[in-house]
């Protein structure tokens, strides 16, 4: 993603840098945010992920109190 581009939902899951673009918010916020359970957020192989619906809902305030950290395993590690 470009620096002056928008995060678009064809692209699939955004990083925290593309959250933050979203939001207007620093890198570390998002990172707080999302650890913290406020933020939704997937963590796959030790990476954080976000479904940019799930952040659009958060930014209308549409998102559930205590979301949470959902941890999706490399295939064939043992989950």
């Amino acid at each position: 993603m470009k620096s002056a581009e928008k995060p678009d939902a064809a692209e699939g899951l955004w990083d925290a840098k593309d959250v933050a673009a979203f939001v207007k918010a620093s890198r570390s916020w998002v990172y707080q945010q999302a650890e913290a359970g406020v933020l939704p957020c997937l963590r796959v192989c030790g990476l954080l992920r976000f479904e940019p619906g799930a952040v659009r809902a958060f930014v209308r305030g549409d998102h559930l109190p205590g979301a949470s950290v959902i941890p999706i395993a490399r295939a064939g590690h043992g989950q």
